[in-house]
């Protein structure tokens, strides 16, 4: 019983741990991003780093080498000269540096394997990190507009539907008006003597009421030839 009490206690902890990583995704993946973007920074540095002893192995190993061969020709001279003694001590103290510039030599070989292995780590990092950064303004944007829809749907918004509406009642009012204006200025232009007597006069029921275009013709060509 006890066993069976523990793990149902270890699967509610579990359900409520990931329910709220679950409320609390968005802040989390920034979070776990700025770690990551640290270790990215503590690679570099050790990039740096390791690139920089190897410079120092570099120079050390050019300094071993230079001394050799200066060595070598001192010995050389000595030999020439037959002072084997002195020709001992400088091939004692070349076979010392040969042993030096050798473990030169493969402390660059592995430095050289650890900067190009390195290298690669962080730019395949830096390569993940960007995409996680564009994942991470995405899921901000899309839970932003999440958030946007559950407003609008809730009571605080309410008064949009009610907005919407009243400009519909609006414009029908207003469209009603015109037409209502419309339809009395039609009527009021029907009823008036001045309104009968303009639609007689277009009928051509008695003189006209204003001259046409012959008219004004006719008058002007008897200004120009009265004979006419």
């Amino acid at each position: 019983m006890f066993k069976l009490i523990s793990i149902l206690l270890r699967g509610k902890a579990h359900a409520a741990e990931q329910a709220f990583a679950d409320r609390n995704a968005v802040p989390l993946l920034a979070q776990q991003i700025r770690d990551a973007v640290q270790s990215i920074e503590q690679a570099r540095r050790s990039v740096a780093v390791a690139i920089a002893q190897n410079e120092q192995e570099k120079l050390q190993h050019a300094t071993i080498v230079a001394r050799i061969g200066d060595l070598e020709s001192r010995a050389c001279q000595a030999l020439a000269r037959r002072n084997e003694a002195l020709a001992r001590e400088a091939a004692e103290a070349i076979a010392f540096l040969e042993a030096e510039r050798d473990a030169s030599e493969k402390a660059q070989a592995q430095f050289g394997s650890a900067i190009d292995k390195l290298k690669a780590i962080v730019r395949a990092s830096e390569a993940r990190l960007q995409e996680l950064q564009r994942g991470e303004r995405l899921a901000r944007a899309t839970e932003q507009a999440q958030k946007l829809d559950v407003a609008v749907a809730g009571s605080r918004f309410s008064t949009l539907d009610d907005a919407e509406e009243t400009l519909a009642r609006l414009r029908l009012r207003q469209s009603q008006n015109e037409m209502t204006a419309a339809a009395l200025k039609d009527m009021e232009g029907a009823t008036r003597p001045a309104g009968i007597i303009e639609k007689l006069a277009n009928a051509g029921f008695g003189p006209p009421l204003r001259s046409s275009a012959d008219d004004v013709l006719t008058r002007l060509k008897s200004r120009v030839d009265p004979a006419a």
